[in-house]
């Protein structure tokens, strides 16, 4: 069996790169079921040990962000928005919409409850 219940952080990772991977390739049949297995693997693992629960949520876009190599510019593009849109979230002088949780919950693969908390923001 290719893959199993995560166990531990380690596997946890090992699936979230292999993840990775299989979204840079050409999607067929075979391909989609094993992005399907592993996305529910890894939000199960998320459920059960709420990796996300202290996150904030612009810390965490931004670790993507990183992790995915994307700039400001690939958000624009990504969401629908403006450049400056994307810098208020960004700068936290503006909150996520309902929509930009949901496109980026669907872009990295992950619930919407880990962009939908609560953080301070700091108006101009």
């Amino acid at each position: 069996m290719k893959y199993k219940v995560i166990k531990d952080e380690g596997q946890y990772i090992q699936y979230c790169e292999s993840l990775e991977q299989l979204l840079a390739l050409k999607v067929d049949a075979a391909v989609q079921d094993e992005i399907d297995l592993l996305t529910l693997l890894i939000e199960s693992y998320d459920a059960s040990h709420d990796t996300f629960a202290d996150s904030d949520p612009i810390i965490l876009l931004r670790s993507f962000m990183s992790d995915h190599h994307l700039k400001q510019h690939h958000l624009v593009e990504l969401l629908g928005v403006s450049k400056g849109y994307v810098s208020d979230i960004l700068n936290y002088k503006k909150g996520l919409s309902k929509e930009v949780i949901r496109k980026l919950a669907d872009h990295f693969k992950v619930r919407q409850e880990a962009f939908n908390r609560y953080y301070p923001l700091f108006p101009k």
